[in-house]
């Protein structure tokens, strides 16, 4: 009987790269691998990378550096390095790390078998091509194992928006949507596994236009009606989206879907007219506002996130107090904040640049300002009743944790509940990163 060899993946970043990370380890499972948890006994490790934040290449290289020491101890590990550093580097990974075996980028991860037999042959292998080939149609029939309760989908990638800060369109290319019924055959091949609930995911997911079943463009809004009828699907999220795309169609969805959830990521960057201008975001504060509004008309609880870039190029303190003013009046129930990095090749990176203690102290503001209204949220949340999918143990005994359709985290002590139960649970507590309920 042949020994498996064994794949250690570490996944940086967005749920896309996890997503990736799914596949890239059926991919090699179909080589007879297996994954490990730790990279000390693995035959092969894969760094998924991430280049959004600041100095994301050198943290790869430091990574890599930490690997040496196996390599040195078995001439036979395989290192290998993919993701969007890898497709941003390229080369220049190999020049600088000899160590590394294979180079893929996210749009050619569907090669990995052809590549891990090139590099057991003593080659080294690079893809960081855009192929004309489908990656998905080319993975879907690897082995695939059974799983949780809750998975990620790719349905679009890419990103045609050209944001002054973001690298994504020159890692990830152009907008590029999946089949709608390629999508429906994935939703329902996760479903007869155990899942439940899936994320659909893209760079830009509402701009998603895939071919409808009979041949016509599909909206996201339609794709999420053909996967309501999958059975046994029971909740259906979507993440990241762009303002410009909420389309009314959506808007309807949200408010008239049952299993859409009621949770709505939708990054609006600042709440200044002219930092949006400089970010080339192509939208408004006063635009961000009346859609938010519109939203809520459609589906009152929704509760809303969203992502936020402080110290951007050329911020005033004006500015600055914009973005805060426009947090004050959506009450976020999450939102992400980032200090601005400057990416190499983006317009922004040539602009003057704000003080670094400047941007440090807006952030903590801006930050301070997010945790109040994320607890206000979720101590609001005590005495209500509020549907739980139960996904893993908690971390006392006895304890089951998982999420309300809020994507708050809820845990229940009570031997009832199973992995995979969605069940009724009332709020009897609310802690700083999750809420205590008890099983109607």
């Amino acid at each position: 009987m042949t020994t498996p060899k064994k794949l250690f993946i570490k996944t940086y970043g967005c749920q896309m790269n996890v997503y990736d990370s799914e596949r890239m380890a059926e991919a090699l499972g179909g080589q007879g691998y297996v994954e490990t948890k730790t990279p000390d006994d693995a035959d092969m490790i894969l760094l998924n990378t991430c280049h959004i934040r600041e100095k994301a290449a050198e943290k790869v290289y430091s990574e890599l550096g930490r690997f040496k020491g196996l390599k040195a101890e078995n001439p036979d590990l395989k290192i290998g390095v993919a993701g969007c550093v890898a497709q941003a580097e390229g080369q220049e990974i190999m020049r600088r790390q000899p160590m590394v075996d294979l180079v893929v980028g996210p749009q050619s991860y569907h090669r990995l078998p052809e590549m891990e037999a090139k590099t057991r042959a003593g080659e080294k292998a690079l893809e960081t091509d855009f192929p004309e080939e489908d990656k998905f149609e080319r993975l879907k029939n690897r082995p695939k194992a059974q799983r949780g309760p809750t998975a990620f989908l790719t349905v679009q990638e890419g990103c045609d928006k050209f944001c002054a800060f973001c690298v994504v369109p020159y890692t990830r290319g152009a907008e590029v949507s999946r089949p709608a019924a390629r999508i429906v055959d994935e939703a329902r091949d996760l479903v007869e596994r155990g899942v439940r609930e899936i994320t659909l995911l893209g760079q830009n997911v509402n701009a998603y236009h895939g071919a409808g079943p009979d041949g016509s463009d599909y909206t996201l809004a339609k794709l999420i009606w053909d996967l309501d009828k999958v059975d046994g699907l029971e909740r259906i999220r979507f993440t990241t989206s762009h303002p410009n795309d909420m389309t009314d169609e959506l808007i309807e969805a949200h408010g008239t879907c049952s299993k859409l959830m009621p949770y709505l990521h939708l990054p609006v960057q600042s709440g200044s007219d002219r930092i949006l201008k400089r970010m080339n975001r192509s939208h408004t504060a006063e635009s961000y506002l009346r859609l938010i509004e519109r939203i809520r008309e459609a589906r009152p609880d929704i509760l809303m996130s969203g992502d936020f870039i402080v110290g951007f190029p050329e911020e005033s303190d004006a500015d600055f107090q914009d973005t805060l003013d426009l947090v004050e009046e959506v009450n976020y129930g999450y939102a992400y904040s980032f200090k601005y990095s400057t990416r190499p090749g983006t317009p922004a990176a040539e602009r003057a640049q704000v003080d670094p203690a400047v941007a440090d102290d807006r952030l903590q503001r801006l930050q301070a300002l997010i945790t109040r209204q994320q607890r206000a949220i979720q101590d609001g949340m005590v005495g209500r009743t509020v549907s739980v999918l139960f996904e893993k143990p908690g971390r006392l005994p006895g304890q089951m944790g998982g999420k309300s359709e809020y994507l708050h985290a809820v845990h229940v002590a009570d031997a009832r509940v199973e992995r995979g139960d969605i069940a009724k649970v009332r709020i009897i507590g609310a802690e700083s990163n999750s809420l205590a309920g008890e099983l109607l």
